[in-house]
């Protein structure tokens, strides 16, 4: 039976705090979602969600999708309704999709206390809604809600609403951790357990894991090594309360760890762009320390794993990062030796193999440094220009020579702060008086600089401060506390690059990082 993989971002993941798709957002995320590979999307719920109803209308035109099946979401009939002329049933068959999921009560107490009704209908319910739905030529599956609390509670009934929609003609039905309560054994039991009583096949079942106990991607790893062969998640965990099970964790177990082949060849690939991709629609800044797709999931910090490293990759990398799209980094750090110095620099296109006494002096002048505060991990181009100073044939030209600055800020009668900042620098022989403003004392700064080098480097006009971000250290307190600042620009072609600073002003170190920037920018563009 053909492995399922069924994305459900677009409906569960959106109930995440804080997430709001527009309609362009979800045809955008279901086209990336198609390009990694999976084989359902769960596009909405039509006739009760407006905005939904508008995306199954538009994607009727607007997308072309390769892999995936769209599916539109609802629930069953009501108490007492006919299915033919239920107006949420007829809003489900209007959205046109191949496939329909419906969400059932699968727990006896949620069946008589929250719908209201009695356990004889609540069957019926599941039946009229499916058998109408497949008699229209729509591919079915049931999502049943609170599965596995409901079979602790009262297993014949659950067991009684799995048969009565496979019965139905459900394609599968769907056990969901709703509440996100299980761990992984009982899971396998609870499975286990049902196919025995009802005597079907699990692979028939699927699995949709809340992870409420940190357990969704494993949970759903448990079910599909009790034999379910159809598993729901979202794009990076998204989901209500602690989230859903990630998609992107769940079939690279699949693909990788249990060689199941469950997405077309050449998608597994994809992930770390979609993942980011999709981030950026969401608004939500990628998970940094995200299984697989997150940019320290191969990163290594001892020196002890980068010597190892330096021998094979794969005897502290669980898979090779490029199946998933990733790479592997060396994080140089106070932890550092010489073999994660010497890997992090080759990372960079700097070979120091061939430079024993440049490889000590790099590494000892980078544990002095971080032991002041300065870290490298996250500040690549500080880094590159550290190494490249002790490289006679690399070393970087800096395009100018500081005689002074002074940053003022103002607060006006009005209630306005002005920030207004003087720098004196010699850029090429010439000693150059520039002043600027800004909305800050760096900004100030860093537009002074600017303006003080752009007639000599007007390659300065495509660089942008992207990000500035200001830490005080550890063990450092009050207004006297040493600061590090981070500052990330970007070259206005997608490229990027970060730069770091320490000192106890805050705008020294900040005026460490600018420079340092710059100069990285202007190296680059082989200024």
């Amino acid at each position: 039976m053909t492995f399922q993989v069924y994305d459900t971002t677009l409906r569960d993941g959106a109930q995440r705090e804080g997430l709001s798709y527009s309609v362009v957002d979800k045809l955008a995320v279901a086209r990336l979602l198609d390009e990694f590979g999976v084989g359902f999307i769960e596009g909405g719920w039509p006739g009760a969600v407006p905005k939904d109803t508008e995306f199954f209308r538009r994607a009727l035109t607007e997308l072309d999708l390769r892999h995936a099946v769209l599916v539109a979401f609802g629930a069953t009939r009501r108490a007492g309704a006919v299915a033919a002329d239920d107006p949420q049933v007829r809003g489900l068959l209007d959205a046109q999709t191949p496939a329909i999921a419906l969400v059932a009560k699968a727990d006896l107490r949620h069946v008589e206390r929250a719908l209201r009704t009695t356990a004889k209908e609540n069957l019926a319910m599941i039946h009229d809604t499916v058998a109408h739905l497949v008699a229209e030529g729509r591919r079915v599956f049931v999502d049943g809600e609170h599965s596995f609390d409901g079979y602790r509670h009262d297993p014949a009934y659950t067991a009684s609403v799995v048969e009565t929609a496979l019965a139905a003609g459900a394609e599968r039905f769907v056990l969901c951790d709703t509440n996100g309560g299980m761990l992984p054994s009982q899971v396998t039991a609870a499975i286990v357990d049902l196919t025995d009583r009802i005597g079907v096949a699990p692979e028939l079942l699927g699995m949709h894991a809340q992870n409420d106990t940190a357990c969704a991607v494993a949970n759903t790893i448990a079910a599909v090594e009790a034999g379910v062969r159809h598993v729901q998640g979202t794009a990076n965990g998204y989901g209500e309360r602690p989230g859903n099970a990630d998609i992107f964790a769940v079939v690279a177990n699949l693909q990788l760890k249990l060689g199941l082949p469950v997405l077309p060849d050449g998608c597994l690939e994809q992930m770390v762009r979609v993942s980011h991709a999709i981030a950026e629609i969401a608004n939500i800044a990628p998970d940094t320390h995200q299984a697989y797709a997150g940019a320290a999931a191969f990163a290594h910090k001892a020196g002890l794993h980068a010597s190892a490293i330096k021998v094979d990759p794969l005897l502290y990398n669980h898979v090779e990062p490029e199946v998933v799209g990733n790479d592997m980094r060396i994080l140089v750090t106070e932890m550092a030796g010489r073999a994660s110095i010497e890997l992090k620099s080759r990372e960079l296109g700097l070979e120091l193999a061939g430079h024993p006494e440049t490889l000590s002096r790099v590494t000892n002048r980078v544990k002095e440094l971080e032991a002041g505060g300065w870290s490298f991990e996250a500040a690549d181009a500080s880094f590159e220009l550290l190494v490249r100073s002790e490289l006679p044939d690399a070393a970087p030209v800096r395009p100018f020579a500081l005689e002074s600055y002074r940053v003022l800020v103002e607060h006006r009668e009005d209630g306005a702060v002005v920030s207004e900042a003087t720098v004196k620098i010699r850029v090429r022989g010439e000693r150059v008086i520039a002043t600027a403003e800004g909305n800050g004392p760096v900004n100030a700064l860093d537009e002074a600089l600017r303006v003080g080098l752009g007639r000599h480097y007007p390659e300065l006009r495509d660089f942008e401060l992207a990000d500035y971000k200001v830490r005080i250290l550890e063990g450092s307190h009050g207004t006297g506390a040493v600061t590090r600042v981070l500052v990330e620009t970007a070259d206005g072609r997608g490229g990027g690059w970060t730069t770091v600073g320490v000192h106890p002003n805050v705008v020294e170190a900040s005026w460490h990082a600018l420079v340092d920037a710059l100069t990285y920018g202007l190296d680059r563009a082989r200024v």
